[in-house]
């Protein structure tokens, strides 16, 4: 059966994701577009009426499935610490993905294009991870707004730097799969305990 209304609009949007990660925005075309959707142009165009349109759809579509896919710290334990290491664990297997590393390449290459889009973008990844985190230690931890702040930071600067610049330049390999609903029982948590635990431990200090 053919899709129809939403189905096929969140449909193209997955075939239109993979072929802007691919091709980029430059060489994308709706042509190559409809043709993996196995759709027509005309019915494309009836959902998107420009490619531009359609990438604006795609990166807020992956923002969506972003904050989605990484929840709160509070829906992965009752225990904080414990909630923390699996929230910043499951932020880093998802950021490190070789589609979300493609996808920020992309969006950086398009800033200047698309500058509100980019920001947006940003701040999905960054800046409301932040707040989520921010929140969450205020509240378990009784830490002032300020204090929780910078431990946020503090925290999220050790789990993703100096990994993040080294992903976008393309230095390290990236993650091929990952747990599409919860973090995956393969990946590696160690590094994310004993940055918590660092963490924890200047905490207790400040």
């Amino acid at each position: 059966m053919a899709r129809r209304g939403d189905k096929l609009r969140e449909h193209i949007l997955w075939t239109a994701k993979d072929v802007f990660l691919e091709m980029g925005f430059e060489r994308a075309s709706m042509d190559v577009v409809a043709g993996r959707a196995e759709t027509s142009k005309r019915s494309l165009y009836a959902h998107f009426e420009s490619k531009e349109k359609l990438f604006l759809a795609v990166i807020d579509f992956v923002r969506g499935l972003f904050l989605e896919r990484l929840k709160t710290p509070g829906d992965y334990s009752e225990k904080a610490a414990e909630a923390v290491t699996l929230f910043c664990g499951r932020y880093v297997e998802i950021l490190f993905y070789y589609p979300s590393v493609q996808m920020m390449r992309v969006s950086m290459a398009e800033a200047e294009r698309f500058p509100e889009q980019a920001a947006q973008y940003f701040d999905v990844l960054f800046t409301l991870v932040h707040a989520r985190l921010s929140a969450y230690l205020k509240a378990e931890f009784g830490l002032s707004a300020r204090s929780s702040a910078e431990a946020a930071h503090r925290l999220l600067g050790q789990v993703i730097y100096p990994r993040l610049p080294r992903a976008l330049f393309g230095i390290d390999p990236l993650a091929e799969s990952f747990g599409r609903e919860a973090l995956s029982p393969e990946f590696d948590l160690k590094p994310i305990r004993e940055a918590v635990t660092e963490w924890i431990e200047w905490l207790q200090k400040h």
